[in-house]
This record gives structure tokens, sequence and C-alpha cells, in this order.
């Protein structure tokens, strides 16, 4: 992306400079060997070659010590310049000195702040892009969504044997199992995640946005992503948020109606849950399983793992596939006045599609049941829920067998399942067969719990 060319400018007053930044961003240089690749990719058909973000990092550097009165002469005073961005104190476009405004892009740039008109002219231009390349955004978690890490300090003693199954860093293309020991960690990939990639990459723009540290973020990258073509320079680190604990979509450069968000924490996206897609979390490692209080064992306990053809990423897939075929379906119309957030709204609602729910003993007496988080789940996913049985009811949820509601379901042949049965079906983003989630099933669970 040139910055400076692409800014708008209502005057030639700042042509010169514009063109300046242009020359030094954009002129040949050495890039390193592992540098990531340009933020956006060119339109096929293209016949230009996108610089190098690893080498245009460098220059924007360098252009940090250009002599202001090079920069005065290379800027005319024809016109009033809006100042659509700054490097450090700097506009990119005339080279005046500003009070720090706008919003960071630090993973861009260290010293790289765009106004709200800015951010908003090139959200609306990349839609036009998008359209071509027939691509919407898909902002990625890292951490329980497509990997799990641990402290080594954190593994149980029977999860020493890892140690000796861990792949190669100099190759990472292969393996699923690292250990970066200048971390002083291990990090383990969840199954499929490398066909996951791959495919969604056809459909999205890939960001990668993590509560991490930079450090990790790009560590996890390179072992996600060892080429950059995924990627790029889009990993967003928890040092360039701008709400401290919080994640949001201000810092990604796409409208947030083309914008989907794959994560295992719902409270992290307090302003964008309508673009997320909540994913099971990946407990690999013991210390991951304590961090959320459960009881059970992990999955390197067990020597065990997901499935690939059947695990979260797999059945993700699926919903990201459905929401792209839904948002591109006609092919000529304008994508403007689209909306991915309904789509998914509409992939949801097929889960449960028939079901008809009466809770028994489920909620507290004296709450409205229709407020309840578990109702709203329900009729999110497609659902009707009701306080009373009638031949209708298909399932009846319940946490004991003793209730009248319970009892009732046995008699009439109904299904009687507990509140698993909708949250298994909210994460795993289909209906769940019910004899997996029988009263029976809960009662021998809480008591392998209790021992």
């Amino acid at each position: 992306m040139s910055v400076a060319a692409d800014s708008p400018v209502h005057s030639s007053s700042s042509d010169d400079l514009a063109a300046f930044l242009d020359a030094e961003l954009d002129s040949a240089s050495d890039a390193s060997s592992d540098s990531l690749p340009s933020e956006e990719e060119e339109v096929a058909g293209n016949d230009t070659e996108a610089s190098n973000h690893g080498s245009k990092r460098q220059k924007f550097e360098r252009l940090e010590t250009v002599d202001e009165e090079e920069i005065e002469e290379a800027s005319s005073s024809k016109g009033e310049c809006e100042h659509p961005g700054s490097f450090g104190n700097m506009c990119f476009v005339c080279g005046q000195k500003l009070v720090e405004t706008g919003v960071s892009f630090r993973y861009i740039h260290k010293e790289m702040r765009l106004n709200q008109d800015e951010i908003s002219r090139l959200r609306d231009s990349d839609m036009t892009l998008l359209q071509r390349q027939r691509k919407l955004y898909l902002v990625l978690d890292l951490d329980h969504t497509l990997l799990n890490s641990t402290l080594l300090k954190d593994l149980k003693p029977e999860e020493e044997y890892l140690k000796s199954h861990t792949h190669s860093l100099l190759d990472v293309s292969g393996g699923s199992l690292f250990m970066p020991e200048h971390m002083h960690m291990m990090t383990k990939l969840r199954p499929f995640v490398h066909s996951f990639l791959k495919e969604a990459s056809e459909m999205f723009v890939m960001y990668i946005y993590t509560m991490g540290d930079r450090q990790y973020a790009r560590q996890m990258a390179k072992l996600l992503d060892p080429k950059g073509e995924y990627f790029g320079d889009r990993i967003i680190s928890r040092d360039d948020g701008t709400v401290r604990h919080q994640k949001s979509l201000d810092v990604v450069l796409g409208q947030e109606s083309a914008v989907l968000i794959l994560d295992d924490t719902e409270n992290a996206w307090p302003n964008h849950k309508d673009n997320l897609i909540v994913i099971e979390r990946y407990h690999f490692f013991a210390s991951s399983c304590r961090q959320f209080d459960h009881k059970y064992k992990s999955l390197s306990e067990l020597k065990s793992d997901e499935s690939e053809p059947d695990g979260a990423l797999a059945t993700v897939l699926k919903v990201l596939k459905q929401v792209h075929a839904l948002f591109f379906k006609d092919v000529d119309e304008d994508i403007s006045n689209k909306d991915v957030r309904l789509m998914l709204k509409q992939v949801r609602k097929e889960i449960l599609k028939g079901c008809k729910v009466v809770f028994s003993r489920v909620f507290p007496t004296k709450a409205k049941p229709e407020d309840h988080p578990l109702w709203k789940m329900a009729e999110e996913l497609g659902a009707t829920c009701a306080t009373e049985v009638d031949a209708s009811v298909t399932h009846v949820v319940a946490m004991e067998m003793g209730t009248e509601k319970a009892r009732w379901g046995l008699r009439e042949k109904k299904f009687v399942v507990h509140r698993g049965w909708i949250d298994a079906a909210n994460y795993l983003w289909k209906k769940q067969p019910e004899e997996n989630f029988s009263l029976e099933q809960l009662k021998k669970q809480q008591g392998t719990e209790e021992e």
C-alpha cells in the first residue's frame, strides 16, 4: 500500500511531496530474505509487483531523518492539506508538524497514525477491490483458537514425553509441536490448521489479533505462516490495540460489514459480537485446563488430539464457506449494501431450526425465561422456545430427572437433554446427537468430577 499516493489530496499542493514519498517507499532495494509481504495483494492481471513491506519499513525509518528543508522543498504551498495521517509528528503528505492525533497503526509501522476520514476512505476503496477478488476479511485469534501454548515450567510430569516429539523450527511446514526455547515455551498447533488457513485465504484477507505481546504474536505467525503468504504484516498484538484488555476492529482496515472474527473468548469483543464466531477452546496442555479451572485431563495427558476432519476448525471452515457463498451469491450485485453479520445470523439460525424447546428448572425461579442467555442462545440457533409443554415440543432441557416436565418428556418420547446440548450446538456450529447429552450422562459426569 502506497500511503502517500493513496491519500486524499484535494489540491496539487502536496503532489511533489507525495511523489517524493512514493519514490522513497517504492524504490528498488534488496529486501531481507525473511521479510513479510506487503499488506495488500495486487489484483490479478496487474503487472506491477507489490513492494516488500519489510523494505518499506526500512524506508519509513530513513524518512524520519529527512531534513525539514528537503520536505519543504518537495511540498509546495498551493493549497491546504487535510493531513490524512502522520509518521511520528509529521504529516506524510505535506510534511507539516502535527499534534499526535488519529488511530495508531503500530503493526504496520511504529510511528504511523491515520485520522478517521482516511481510515473510512481506505475501507471504502477496499470494498471495490474485495468485490473483484470475491474476498471478505477474517480476524483470527491465536491462543485456544489456532494453537495452544504453555511455559516449559508448567508442563506436568505426564507431559514430559512431549519434549522428544517436537519438530524443528528450521522447517515448520510439516510440524505441529514446537519448542521455541528462547521463549521457554512449547506450542501445539491445532489439528487441521494448515488446511484451514490455506482454504480460508482463498476467501478472506486474514489478520492475526492476539492478546499476547508482539514478540509472541510474530513467533506464532512464523509457525502458522512461515512464508508470510497468509497474513503478511497484518499481525496485531495487545501492544497495538486501542483499548486495554479488549479487542476492537478500529485497527483493522476493513469495513465492519465485511469482517468476520474467530475467537474462543466472546468477552474480548464487547463491541463486535455480531461479527464473532465463537470457537470451542483448544486445551492441549494441562496448564490450559488449569487456567480455565477444568477438572478433566488435557489432550496431552491423554496422548490424544482433536480429529482433523471433524474437529472445531473443520466445522468453522464450513461455516465460513456458507457465509462467503451467501455474501457473493449475486455476482454482479454491489456489495457495499451487504452485511456479513446478517449472513452469519442466517447461517446460525439453521443449526437448531425445527426444534421446539421447553426448559425445566434451568432458570432462577423469579427470572423471566426469555431474558436468560440460554433462552436467547437457543433462539439465535433457530430453535423456538416455550415455557409450557405441548405436542409440538421436541426437546425438554432440564438439569435433573425428577421434574414434572422431564418426566412428561420421557413419557411422550421427547428428547430430554441437559443444557450442554445447546451450549455444544453453539460452540460447534451444528446440532449435536441428543444421546450424548442425556440426564443420565450428566449424572455420570457429575459423579466423576466429585471423585
